[in-house]
């Protein structure tokens, strides 16, 4: 019998499975939101040494992505990778870098409100190439650090 070949789907719940199930879940509604919210969008999962990150671009090349969605042990955080100079009225957006802001995730339900909406529509707006709705869309796992810190508090 021929080994069953793991699909990056399971390979993205081992993954979550990492994680407290308070932190696993909150991801599992994030990532559902944004899918919702960015179909024909290619996922690339990074499970690194600090985090583990979804991110969300047109393509598979990462320097198009527009947005992630990354887990540490005690939360999960939006990042906008091209968030510096986002209209930021109510003032989310964190960070310092010369490019990517962040917004800590209390819940999924942050991502439904309008403030991070307009940020996530500007963001959108300005990416090149954009993200076409109308592609088929997939989920690439991209890398797995052999050496990682833990994935659940201490």
């Amino acid at each position: 019998m021929p080994a069953r070949r793991s699909t990056p789907e399971s390979q993205l719940d081992t993954f979550l499975h990492k994680y407290a199930p308070t932190i696993a879940t909150l991801a599992r509604a994030c990532l559902a939101k944004m899918r919702a919210r960015l179909p024909g969008a290619v996922q690339l999962v990074y499970d690194n040494y600090n985090a583990l990150a979804i991110g969300f671009g047109p393509s598979e090349r990462a320097s198009e992505a527009v947005f992630s969605i990354a887990l540490y042990p005690r939360w999960v955080t939006l990042f906008f990778l091209q968030g510096v100079g986002l209209p930021d009225p109510k003032h989310l957006l964190n960070g310092s870098g010369k490019v990517v802001r962040h917004i800590v995730l209390a819940s999924a339900a942050d991502l439904d409100q309008p403030a991070v909406q307009d940020l996530m529509a500007a963001a959108l707006k300005r990416a090149e190439p954009g993200i076409d709705p109308g592609a088929p869309g997939s989920l690439v796992i991209r890398s797995v650090s052999a050496k990682q810190r833990p994935r659940r508090p201490a």
